[in-house]
């Protein structure tokens, strides 16, 4: 037993002395990487240490009415304070995606049946995804490319952020899809233009695989009829603060819903993540960010909203649609972010609150919810290995 619990610290790369889902170190945050437990595989963790150099502690959000190929719905400006948090250098990638769905064929007898659980016990549990819708979406996926490296597609937010519940409880830190200004923040780099790397649309390219570069080297392979499609995570360049793809390759939810107009109720205003999130109401639109691989260079500036669409499920067949697959949006995946403060209320950023999804969830006859307990610590686990 001893060794078992001494293996276990090997699985996880904690800052020294935290405890699960508890706030992050005082001291400056620091980049870092954490195999996943459990698994051999790793995610690379970039520190956004806020109020540093280079790390202002407030950014305009939006775009001026001088930059080119502005959209209405990205103003009036407005300022947005940012708090300390840790991005992924990548993009949530199928490898690690799969360990979440493998949890549906295994968690089988830990179902929860809602008319017979504690509502404290059904809040805290994880919803698993379904398989894969099998006749259109997985033969596109396989065409893509489903392991290796290749980024997670086609998936709904409410699945991104279910992982993002699942893996917070995997490794006892706090995770979460980020805000849509919390993104913004994080493309930016601190710089007021275009892209972080200035307003020269033609340096995209070394950065972003969009419509102009997307193409397979075989016409027969990517998306059918286009012979292209999402490449792996981190074959272009970072930016400036070592953070890949956050444009391009594929567009990537926030926790936003999304609003032409919501600017609008921000100008003036100094707001945090809290205050300036956008909780969704509904299942479409939410916001979207960063572009894709099908998607021009104006789509992937730092200022550019995406708003999702229900026609991103249009091939799905059932009544009512998946509230885990969208089988017609191979262009969208996700990143998770840690912030250094975890809030009061970790569930309030996990779950989706529309009565649509929460009702699917307790009479879909596919749905899985499962209790998962957190990892512990370096420091819990080494307490328990003494005894």
């Amino acid at each position: 037993m001893i060794c078992s619990l001494l293996i276990s610290l090997t699985l996880i790369s904690f800052p020294q002395g935290e405890t699960p889902l508890q706030q992050g170190p005082e001291a400056p945050i620091q980049s870092y990487q954490q195999e996943v437990p459990g698994t051999q595989l790793t995610i690379d963790w970039i520190a956004i240490p806020v109020g540093e150099t280079g790390y202002p502690k407030t950014v305009t959000i939006g775009s001026p009415n001088s930059e080119k190929d502005r959209n209405g719905d990205e103003g009036p400006v407005w300022t947005f304070e940012a708090q300390p948090f840790w991005m992924m250098k990548y993009e949530v990638t199928w490898d690690i995606y799969q360990e979440f769905l493998k949890e549906y064929r295994i968690s089988m007898d830990r179902r929860l049946d809602p008319g017979n659980t504690a509502d404290k016990e059904w809040v805290d549990a994880v919803s698993i995804p379904t398989p894969l819708w099998e006749q259109d979406a997985r033969p596109i996926m396989d065409g893509l490319g489903t392991s290796g490296g290749f980024p997670v597609a086609d998936i709904t937010q409410h699945a991104a952020m279910q992982f993002s519940k699942w893996l917070s409880k995997k490794t006892g830190h706090f995770l979460r899809l980020p805000t849509e200004a919390e993104w913004e923040y994080a493309s930016r780099c601190g710089q007021s233009t275009a892209y972080s790397f200035g307003d020269d649309s033609s340096q995209l390219l070394d950065h972003a695989w969009i419509f102009d570069n997307s193409d397979y080297e075989d016409p027969d392979a990517g998306f059918p009829g286009l012979g292209a499609g999402y490449r792996k995570v981190g074959t272009k360049k970072a930016n400036r603060w070592g953070i890949h793809d956050l444009y391009g390759n594929v567009a990537e939810w926030t926790l936003d819903q999304y609003s032409a107009e919501a600017y609008t109720e921000h100008a003036g205003k100094t707001l945090n993540a809290a205050t300036a999130v956008a909780w969704p109401k509904k299942i479409w639109p939410a916001v979207v960010r960063g572009g894709s691989w099908q998607d021009d260079a104006d789509r992937c500036r730092s200022a550019a909203r995406t708003a999702s669409s229900s026609k991103w499920q249009k091939r799905d067949p059932q009544i009512p649609k998946s509230v885990w697959w969208c089988t017609d949006a191979f262009h969208v995946g996700f990143r998770l972010i840690r912030p250094a403060v975890v809030p009061e209320d970790p569930n309030r950023w996990w779950e989706l609150q529309i009565p649509a999804v929460q009702r699917k969830l307790k009479t879909g006859y596919k749905e899985l919810r499962v209790p998962l307990k957190a990892s512990t610590s370096k420091k819990d686990s080494a307490e328990e290995s003494s005894e």
